[in-house]
């Protein structure tokens, strides 16, 4: 009879956790237009975390690792004692919060069984907590979609695109959060709540102005993700204020002005400052970002918030005044953390920078494939002349002066006609030979034009740069917390031990695949970038890549030269609020373009500026951090894979090569026309965080082993030890 109850009481918060996510899936199917299409994955999703939380349950029945803090604790919260604290925990108690919560929901309803605060109970917080966040991850696309396809188009988006049901079935996935959805850990539901933070401030960039209600409850979803993590603040104030500044100074939408033709730097940085001022920033769309249109993007839109900071401040006044409660906390804890300080003290350590890329391109690893390309590239230039210089071994060729004329006639610029407002044709040297009567351009302004429309030496001052940097990083601030080494149970113990602590050349060699994780990770942020694919740029997935530049295109190296007075013609994105409803011929003439290119809504890269921002909350969330942690990159990965476009593999003919002569035509006419109209990335992506996760999954559970001191005395009384993230 007992084990009958017991067996029964095994399936009771599995089978309460799919019946709890059923009003979820129908929620979000009918807030995208979706009805039950998005229904299947969401209910596969919990099957399978329901599966893992059960054989976990079965097999590591009593708490694990920090669950020995984190159970007791909620157990004692839901007896009411909430002045009862563990020094050990440094989190706040949110995750206890929520366990409550569904504790007081199930006497509600008469099934106090269902939810007991046992051990069991308490960890299905976070299966239900991950069904929530693949939920939330999907609006999330979906809103950014609608911005990104709303900025070039009159026409609302309603139903969501298979792009975004799969990504966020895949963040689901994401090792780090399917594998602590089975233990009682704050990642889930932390990350679910600043996800639920992150939909809010789409919600509000969808117009000009925020209304009051959204303001307070942008304040309350702030203060909710400080209940659960400290280093949450950086994600509500930093990422999402910074970016409602940025969307405050863009709603300035200034009127173009005709640029006369300047021959001193000074002019020219005097006129650009003014256009700045006024809200004529620069902010390219990030695939056709150089490295010095992410400087002046920062510039402008430095100078326009210093120009406009009432603007400014009455957009981001809910993320300061959750910043002021954070600082409040702070002054009155005498710290971030809450126990253990003593081991948790904030210090700088800049080289978890450089461990971020690594970590990002390892389980991103399926979405890096379009970094093949360039390598391809390479390999068949090599090819080709090597197969052409043989066979014109002994015969005549043309001098090898006239050759490299003709070559680097034919060089283009970085900046192609199209898709950039810059190009060959428009720099000062060609202006003052066209237009002598205006006089000729300064040594300054000669020198910065070199510099700054050249194809080459941006890129060889930002690479030596972060070279020079990585180097100091590496040699003055590597940091090896403590706990690294004492605790073999994670795996970043044998990173550390196999890689950086084999001595200093080993640490300094490795600045190299941070390097070259750093640009594949960033490549794959921008979509098809400029800089990877310049030779094949009209195959890009991005639909302006080709066309005017974007409104938001504003480079103080500009010249302005003979009738083109102006950067862009392009107007600014109307206020959303304002857009008119579609038409029904409109409509339809937008859902038979979608339903011939899937893809077209979900292949448009984010802005430079949403880069710059991503970059600087990474920042500062991790190097505080003296512990090198996997799990403190979940946020960063999290909020990276969300702004990720789609990919069209048949846009390149370097894919549709592999398929040529390998099989019969038709089978390589129906693979490319799916490929067309689906990202394959996200099926790799899928099929590979299935293998992690049984590979760490079936480690845990099945590799246990028992701590022994050097004498080969059982420590820790013998209790079986696991290995785990």
């Amino acid at each position: 009879m007992a084990d009958s109850t017991e067996v029964t009481r095994s399936w009771a918060s599995p089978l309460a956790t799919l019946a709890l996510s059923i009003p979820i899936l129908i929620l979000v199917s009918r807030r995208t237009g979706t009805k039950w299409q998005n229904f299947p994955p969401f209910f596969l999703l919990t099957l399978l975390s329901g599966a893992w939380f059960m054989i976990v349950s079965e097999t590591v029945s009593e708490p694990y690792l920090d669950e020995i803090f984190h159970i007791p604790q909620a157990q004692r919260y839901c007896e009411g004692k909430f002045l009862e604290w563990d020094d050990k925990i440094t989190t706040p108690p949110g995750l206890y919060l929520f366990s409550i919560l569904l504790q007081k929901t199930a006497a509600t309803v008469k099934l106090p069984w269902v939810f007991s605060c046992d051990t069991s109970s308490l960890r299905i917080t976070n299966v239900l907590g991950l069904i929530v966040l693949a939920s939330l991850t999907l609006l999330c696309r979906h809103e950014i979609e609608s911005r990104l396809y709303e900025a070039h188009s009159s026409v609302r988006l309603k139903a969501i695109s298979k792009y975004a049901v799969h990504t966020a079935f895949n963040i689901a996935l994401f090792p780090l959060l399917f594998f602590f959805s089975g233990l009682y850990y704050t990642d889930v539901i932390s990350t679910a709540v600043v996800v639920g933070g992150y939909l809010n401030h789409l919600k509000r960039v969808g117009r000009d102005r925020s209304s009051f209600v959204s303001d307070l409850i942008t304040v309350l979803l702030g203060t909710l993700s400080l209940f659960m993590r400290q280093t949450n603040v950086f994600w509500i104030v930093v990422w999402m204020g910074g970016l409602e500044a940025v969307h405050a100074l863009k709603t300035l939408r200034p009127q173009h002005a005709e640029q006369p033709f300047m021959t001193t730097l000074t002019d020219q940085v005097k006129f650009y400052a003014w256009r700045y001022s006024v809200g004529d920033v620069h902010d390219p769309p990030l695939n056709l970002a150089w490295p010095d249109d992410m400087l002046f993007t920062a510039i402008s839109l430095g100078i326009a918030a210093l120009c406009n900071p009432i603007r400014v401040i009455r957009q981001i006044w809910p993320y300061l005044s959750v910043l002021a409660a954070f600082a409040s906390f702070v002054a009155w804890n005498g710290g971030v953390v809450l126990g253990d300080k003593s081991n948790h003290v904030a210090t700088i350590h800049l080289a978890q920078l450089l461990y971020i890329w690594p970590f990002f391109a390892f389980f991103s690893l399926p979405l890096l494939l379009p970094h093949v390309i360039p390598i391809l590239d390479i390999a068949g230039n090599v090819s080709r002349s090597l197969s052409q210089s043989g066979q014109r071994a002994g015969s005549s060729q043309p001098s090898k002066t006239s050759r490299s004329f003709e070559s680097s006639r034919s060089v283009k610029s970085k900046r192609p006609e199209g898709s950039k407002a810059r190009d060959t044709r428009s720099t000062v040297s060609q202006v003052a030979l066209e237009t002598p009567s205006l006089g000729s351009p300064s040594p300054a302004l000669r020198t910065a034009d070199f510099i700054f429309n050249s194809k080459f030496i941006p890129w060889i001052i930002y690479t030596l740069l972060t070279f020079v940097v990585s180097t100091a990083i590496v040699k003055f601030n590597t940091i090896i917390h403590p706990f690294t080494l004492a605790d073999n149970r994670h795996y970043m113990f044998y990173i550390f031990r196999y890689t950086i602590r084999r001595g200093s050349l080993i640490r300094f060699m490795l600045i190299i695949p941070y390097t070259i994780s750093r640009w594949m990770v960033w490549g794959t942020l921008a979509g098809c970038a400029d800089w990877i694919s310049s030779s094949n740029r009209e195959l890009c997935s991005a639909r302006y890549n080709v066309n005017e530049p974007a409104p938001y295109t504003s480079h103080p190296l500009w010249i302005a030269r003979g009738t083109k007075k102006t950067q862009t013609n392009v107007e600014y994105p109307q206020d959303m609020s304002l857009v008119p409803s579609s038409s029904a011929s409109t409509d339809g003439e937008l859902r038979g373009t979608v339903e011939d290119d899937p893809l077209l809504v979900s292949a448009e890269p984010t802005s430079t500026s949403t880069g710059l921002i991503f970059l600087l909350a990474t920042t500062l969330s991790l190097m505080t951090a003296p512990l090198v942690e996997p799990r403190y990159f979940i946020l960063p990965w999290v909020m990276w894979r969300l702004l990720v476009p789609a990919w069209r593999v048949h846009d390149h003919a370097h894919i549709n090569s592999l398929f040529e002569g390998v099989a019969p035509r038709s089978i390589v006419g129906k693979t490319k026309e799916i490929f067309k109209r689906y990202d394959v990335r996200l099926v790799l992506e899928t099929l590979w965080f299935v293998a992690i996760n049984v590979a760490t999954g079936y480690i845990f559970l099945m590799k246990p082993y028992v701590w022994k001191d050097e004498q080969g005395r059982n420590l820790e009384d013998g209790r079986l030890q696991r290995f785990m993230w």
